[in-house]
């Protein structure tokens, strides 16, 4: 992706004043009705001779991705591609040529929501846009198609049509911005809010940051859900974050402390005892998923990770289970050409419909005016000398615990 105009570049210092200002760009505000179509902010830590980094914000255009907004921060060593027009996802992550988080999905385009329906194919629409590394689900529901009940405008309950994985990817931000802080570790912050709103309904807010620090191969979500109406109001969060090649490939491994693995259904349970194993593409394989209790340290946090066949490239996602309890792994190895791709997903819920997930008690409620937070920490991993390390965080988390592998799903009725 090409950058149409440089508006300006900044050296950052190792000496600088802690009352030095950070750098500060609005990018986009309804509130204020601004909208940058590019720009660009530079900078090197330490003088002229010290690690590079940047900030890019471009405009797409052609085809179904016409008007899209792509924030770029480049730290160094990671380059990562947010998307503010689709709930600030991310649609890649790379280091050099070595490492990409992402995958090689049939959808080719970063599609502009203006262009997906939601309804389409039973409530499938949703995939019309998927094809990023990291796509929120929620935030009033997520998980598969179906009905459920509610109380419409007049007080009587009803029935609704509850779409694939909810509405919250395909809402353009309100208000995005760029933070760089002006003294060490000189942290890149790209900050957004994303409202999914209505009249008698759900009057949720998102407001997340996406920060690294330069010359890092880690990066950090920060998110809150807040309940901005009056009454309470229940809400579903989940984090699908999706990987191809290079990670995924025969061989490859999911890690992850668990207490008990459950498949989602009767064709998953047929593989259980294989869950964490991952096979080439195969046409015509049909997805496999399973739902993890995870483990955590004496801090309430846990660690997921994918490493590939041989154990020298490794992402790993670290979280508290306070805020994201579930862990949902999704295996899709199928034909490259129709996605070879699987999913680790931490959430405060597994993908069933919602009222299936309330049913067993997986759906939280806000308060008026209360928020929910949730931070994850994304580390690349690249040696064996790293994989071995992160394999031991692992197992030490897991202990002398055994996991329990059901072999028949939950039941959904």
């Amino acid at each position: 992706m090409k950058i149409l105009a440089m508006i300006a570049g900044f050296s950052l210092c190792a000496a600088a004043s802690p009352a030095d200002e950070p750098i500060h760009k609005i990018l986009t505000s309804a509130r204020s009705g601004i909208h940058v179509d590019t720009w660009e902010q530079t900078g090197h830590i330490g003088g002229a001779r010290g690690p590079a980094w940047s900030v890019r914000k471009i405009t797409l255009h052609g085809g179904k991705q016409e008007g899209v907004d792509i924030v770029i921060i480049d730290n160094g060593k990671l380059k990562i591609s947010i998307i503010p027009t689709r709930g600030m996802g991310i649609f890649s992550v790379t280091s050099g040529n070595e490492i990409r988080l992402g995958w090689d999905s049939p959808v080719k385009e970063v599609v502009h929501p203006q262009f997906i329906n939601l309804q389409s194919r039973g409530g499938l629409g949703w995939l019309e846009g998927f094809n990023e590394y990291l796509v929120r689900c929620g935030l009033e529901s997520n998980g598969h198609p179906g009905t459920d009940k509610f109380v419409n405008n007049v007080g009587e309950e009803a029935t609704m049509d509850l779409t694939l994985h909810g509405k919250i990817a395909n809402i353009p931000a309100s208000e995005v911005e760029v933070i760089v802080d002006s003294a060490p570790p000189y942290r890149i912050r790209v900050r957004g809010r994303v409202d999914e709103r209505m009249f008698y309904g759900p009057k949720l807010e998102l407001q997340t940051e996406i920060s690294t620090e330069p010359g890092s191969t880690s990066f950090r979500i920060e998110d809150v859900v807040t309940n901005r109406g009056a009454q309470e109001q229940e809400f579903e969060l989940l984090y699908h974050t999706n990987y191809g090649r290079p990670l995924l490939e025969e061989g490859s491994t999911f890690l992850a402390a668990a207490s008990r693995v459950t498949p989602f259904n009767e064709h998953a349970a047929q593989d259980i005892a294989h869950y964490n194993e991952y096979a080439g593409p195969k046409l015509g394989f049909v997805e496999e998923v399973y739902c993890l209790y995870p483990i955590a340290d004496k801090d309430g946090r846990t660690m997921i990770a994918l490493q590939n066949k041989a154990q020298d490239k490794a992402v790993s996602l670290a979280f508290s289970v306070k805020d994201l309890p579930y862990v949902t792994l999704w295996k899709n190895t199928n034909a490259e050409g129709e996605g070879y791709v699987t999913g680790l997903e931490p959430g405060t819920n597994f993908p069933a419909n919602r009222r299936i997930e309330r049913a067993h008690g997986r759906v939280p409620k806000l308060a008026a005016g209360e928020s929910h937070k949730a931070t994850i920490d994304f580390v690349i991993h690249t040696g064996t000398g790293e994989t071995k390390r992160l394999q031991q965080q692992i197992a030490t988390l897991q202990g002398d615990v055994k996991p329990t592998l059901d072999d028949k799903p939950e039941k959904k009725d």
